[in-house]
């Protein structure tokens, strides 16, 4: 990864955070998720009628990578539902570097070993942070199961993506193409699902709501757009990997703005994620 990987990926991981903070944040999730899929409609929409439809031969990635999303939006609202933002979010950003790297392996594709180690103690910390130094209740399990979940859809868009914006791909395809199309696939489902359930009472939207939708849905697209960039790269797994430092900023934020605990446990955790990414980078 050079430098300049590095830093977009770091960026896109602070961004993450943030609307994920604000999509838990929301008083009415569902209300704050469909208003981030109505963004991405938007925008998505706007984009993809400036660029262009893709070549024919991206259309398997654009509709498997939407389909997949649209699973992971209604996975991590549910997971939002069941559980705390500090617990969940740290297993579904967790669980996907694992996932990533032994798809690759399976793949025969080359991951050095240190590169691995480093993707094994980032996922080690970040579900250390999740965990809380070890205590569990019977009463999380069902929110960490949905988070888990959650973890593997997002390890398998990772995958689709990284393939189709690689080296190769890039030249037929261009980033924003991709995305611009992705997006504007997968953004009706909470929309729909809001309407359908609300109806006539979606009229009268609470403005915080509505402006922290709408701003979450346009974070959430800067975020993802520098993802893919990054991964043009080809090292997946360390961008996989290294993006997964946003649950750190996302303890910080639970902690200030969520009035969240962030405490001992937590703090040796995020030094095991630090060490991780050192480890990836080397």
């Amino acid at each position: 990864m050079t430098p300049a990987i590095t830093i977009l990926t770091l960026l896109a991981a602070v961004l993450h955070a943030t609307w994920n903070a604000v999509a838990h944040g929301v008083p009415d999730r569902l209300v704050g998720f469909a208003l981030i899929g109505a963004t991405y409609v938007v925008v998505g929409g706007g984009a993809a009628l400036a660029l262009g439809p893709p070549p024919a031969g991206a259309w398997p990635a654009i509709l498997a990578s939407a389909g997949i999303h649209v699973v992971y939006v209604l996975l991590l609202w549910w997971s939002y539902q069941l559980g705390d933002f500090s617990q969940v979010y740290p297993v579904a950003r967790g669980t996907a570097p694992w996932v990533v790297a032994l798809v690759e392996l399976a793949r025969g594709e080359h991951v050095p070993a240190l590169q691995l180690v480093g993707i094994g103690v980032i996922s080690l910390g970040l579900l250390s942070l999740a965990l809380d130094g070890g205590r569990l209740s019977r009463a999380s399990l069902p929110a960490l199961g949905a988070a888990l979940a959650t973890g593997l859809s997002i390890a398998a868009y990772t995958v689709v993506d990284a393939t189709a914006v690689d080296a190769t791909a890039v030249a037929t395809t261009p980033v924003p193409v991709y995305a611009a199309w992705m997006f504007l696939l997968q953004g009706p489902v909470m929309p729909v699902i809001a309407l359908a359930r609300r109806g006539r009472r979606l009229r009268t939207l609470d403005r915080r709501v509505l402006l922290a939708g709408l701003g979450g849905g346009l974070v959430s697209l800067a975020a993802y757009g520098l993802v893919l960039v990054a991964q043009t790269s080809g090292a997946t797994a360390a961008v996989a990997a290294l993006r997964e430092t946003s649950i750190v900023i996302g303890a910080v934020i639970g902690t200030v703005f969520l009035g969240e605990r962030f405490g001992r446990s937590r703090v040796v955790a995020a030094a095991v994620v630090t060490v991780g990414i050192v480890l990836v980078d080397l």
